[in-house]
């Protein structure tokens, strides 16, 4: 699906943030490690989340849904025997499930996407398992990938950190329902700390006991330990959000996104800070954030690490920022649905902006007119890309079209929908 995205005279109303991926991608493995039954209220519906309940159904979850919940009956730590698993497009579900499969003879998890997932490494996670006596055949760190489970041992293991924090978060979810205790040393660095401490929240909720060093680099698990079976409440998600904030800043606007909980631990929440650095009005206050967008931002430099799945919407904003931009320690974006750097910088430049990029780095020299637009860019297959493109659309003079756009719905199926809703013009074709 084409998107034709028309620059935006104003935007006015208001939209609930969708529920958040992460954390229901989260509570839905969790519910499935208890042995028992959870709840899961408002539950994010996106490509991601429905590869984990088709995944967790697959290796023997019973799941029950009505429009405010799922219901989950787990199977602990013994999982359905299942020769094959697809996540699709969905790496996190992917790299926690691949642990999972650990207490299985053998899974192999297919390769659906090779233009996207299939050309992700996992080799980092793949050297941990080894290490735990788990043999993986897979093509050079990529799918498809084979896991030859079955008895999983703790002890002392070393992971990676400075590709993806989602290598940690699995061995952490593995760890507790080992027999021995386990103690897991990140090597290098860890990016992305404030999503492994989601993590950790998520386990504590569970009722998993991790000891964690608090540089997040050092862990002792005690092994023999159970999910509990719980009720969870799913909050807004901010990566999402972040698009729709950054269309509010760019435009004229008087925009109120509902559901963004002022003490959320998702990394994310920073692009409120970001925001106001940048000089947009914005209020936050009883889970209400309030932009009123007058078209002038003000450019700065930020740690894109703080909040990864949200950086390039706040590039997206920066394009239109008097001076130039900065957003650094943002290497890890190489290593997603496309390379949220290189990919998402040409396309930005195609559009009319003038960024420029190094290897951790994102450089925007802003055009606080606006920028031409009228040109048909692509999407990569990545719905954090989409996002951000018509944000900038939104603000050029002849408007963009997305290729790929329907991608979009890996996180944010109604990410057009909230933006048709506050006012946005935008048309689809099908491809």
């Amino acid at each position: 699906m084409k998107a034709i995205v028309k620059p935006a005279a104003r935007l006015a109303g208001e939209v609930n943030a969708l529920s958040s991926k992460n954390y229901t991608t989260r509570y839905l493995l969790i519910g499935a490690l208890a042995e028992g039954t959870s709840t899961i209220y408002y539950p994010a519906h996106s490509e991601d989340s429905d590869a984990m309940r088709r995944c967790i159904r697959d290796l023997g979850a019973i799941v029950e849904e009505d429009e405010e919940k799922m219901i989950i009956t787990g199977f602990g730590r013994y999982p359905k025997a299942t020769s094959q698993l697809n996540v699709g497009n969905a790496g996190a579900v992917l790299r926690f499930l691949m642990s999972i499969a650990a207490f299985c003879p053998e899974i192999t998890f297919v390769n659906t996407y090779p233009l996207s997932l299939g050309k992700r490494p996992h080799n980092d996670l793949i050297d941990s398992l080894s290490q735990m006596g788990i043999k993986v055949e897979h093509n050079d760190g990529k799918l498809p990938i084979t896991i030859y489970g079955g008895n999983p041992q703790g002890g002392k293991i070393t992971v990676s950190g400075n590709v993806s924090s989602q290598f940690l978060s699995s061995l952490l979810f593995l760890c507790p329902l080992l027999d021995k205790d386990s103690e897991i040393e990140v090597l290098h660095d860890l990016k992305s700390k404030v999503i492994v401490g989601q993590t950790l929240e998520v386990l504590a909720l569970a009722g998993i006991e991790v000891n964690a060093s608090e540089n997040l680099m050092y862990y002792r698990i005690r092994g023999g330990q159970h999910y509990q079976a719980q009720k969870y409440v799913v909050q807004g998600d901010y990566p999402g959000s972040a698009a729709i904030l950054a269309a509010a800043a760019v435009t004229h606007s008087d925009v109120k996104v509902l559901r963004l909980d002022e003490q959320s631990k998702q990394g994310e929440r920073a692009v409120i800070d970001v925001l106001k650095a940048m000089g947009v009005h914005l209020t936050h206050q009883d889970g209400i954030v309030h932009v009123k967008g007058n078209q002038r931002l003000r450019a700065g430099d930020f740690d894109g690490d703080h909040f990864t799945d949200a950086v390039l919407a706040m590039v997206a904003a920066a394009v239109f920022a008097e001076g130039t931009s900065r957003f650094y320690n943002v290497e890890n974006l190489r290593f997603k649905e496309c390379d949220r750097i290189t990919d998402f910088v040409n396309e930005l430049n195609k559009a009319g902006a003038n960024v420029e990029e190094t290897q951790s780095e994102i450089i925007v020299h802003g055009r606080p007119n606006g920028v031409e637009g009228g040109v048909e860019i692509d999407a990569h297959f990545d719905h954090r890309v989409i996002m951000a493109l018509t944000v900038v659309g939104l603000r050029s003079a002849k408007g963009l079209t997305i290729n790929d756009a329907h991608h979009v719905a890996k996180s944010y199926p109604n990410y057009f929908q909230h933006l048709l809703s506050l006012g946005a013009e935008i048309e689809f074709l099908e491809e």
